[in-house]
């Protein structure tokens, strides 16, 4: 391949830079109504990583005029979004953090998304007290008790109980 092929279409990793951040602005702002500008985007990412980046450095990203972003600019989106910086960079990666932004987004409340895309990456120890303060938050506030996946898991693969329903 010649040089100017390889300026023109750039690393692999580079050509879904804008790709990748638009997905994830549409993941943590679905109401395209309610999205912040680029500039306001920009202002809450240094406001919540202390790292600076610009409105129009950001839309650059996004509309794929720019792709060659510096690792600096790449953790600060990665802490904002809360997704390893590997999304941006790892096919593998992208598509585990894609498959979790979709389920995110079938959820439907933007408040909900932000806190699983926010957990993403977390410990299991650190996910399992996230929910159990969830749990005590929804006793609190007589909220339904949801049981967590792990029952459930449990009851299907042991099958139904000889005994019938318990109550």
């Amino acid at each position: 391949m010649s040089g100017s092929q390889s300026r023109r279409s750039g690393p692999p990793c580079e050509r879904k830079i804008d790709q990748r951040l638009t997905t994830l602005i549409a993941a943590l702002y679905p109401d395209e109504r309610r999205r912040p500008g680029y500039a306001k985007l920009a202002q809450e990412i240094r406001e919540t990583t202390g790292r600076a980046i610009s409105g129009t450095y950001l839309w650059e990203l996004a509309t794929g005029k720019k792709s060659n972003v510096t690792l600096d600019h790449l953790e600060a989106l990665a802490e904002f979004f809360g997704v390893p910086v590997e999304y941006f960079v790892n096919e593998g990666v992208a598509n585990k953090v894609n498959a979790q932004l979709a389920l995110a987004s079938a959820l439907g409340d933007a408040q909900v998304r932000n806190l699983a895309l926010r957990a993403n990456g977390l410990s299991t120890a650190s996910l399992d007290a996230l929910l159990a303060m969830v749990d005590e938050v929804r006793r609190l506030q007589d909220l339904t008790r949801i049981d967590g996946q792990d029952h459930a898991q449990e009851d299907v693969a042991s099958g139904p109980d000889p005994r019938g329903p318990q109550r």
